[in-house]
């Protein structure tokens, strides 16, 4: 598995990000994600106030590869780039060396509100 990482730094973003980000993610970006061919999946991952991040996990290395190529040419357009106020501070790639099911199972969707 293939995947990507990309990160925006909240330090110098509005007042309300986070919670903003959490609405756009719930009400929008979970269901164009959970649709796009060769992406096994994707997290949201956050520190409030500190950073938001999107960790993107690939079935192959072309499909990471040019999900991360178009993502570069409009990153600073893109919707967390307009809500936070900035383009990301990150963007990499990297490979997975392995995915464990733990005994509570695998859940998509939601996040803690």
């Amino acid at each position: 598995m293939y995947g990507l990482s990309v990160r925006w730094s909240l330090a110098d973003a509005p007042a309300g990000v986070d919670e903003t980000l959490r609405d756009y993610v719930h009400g929008t970006s979970l269901a164009r994600f959970e649709a796009m061919d060769g992406l096994r999946f994707k997290t949201w991952r956050t520190r409030p106030g500190e950073w938001f991040e999107g960790t993107y996990v690939f079935a192959t290395a072309a499909a990471r590869d040019e999900f991360a190529a178009s993502f570069a040419k409009t990153a600073a357009e893109s919707p967390g780039s307009s809500i936070i106020g900035s383009s990301p501070v990150l963007q990499e790639t990297f490979d997975v060396v392995a995915v464990a099911e733990g005994q509570s199972g695998f859940a998509s969707g939601p996040g803690p509100t």
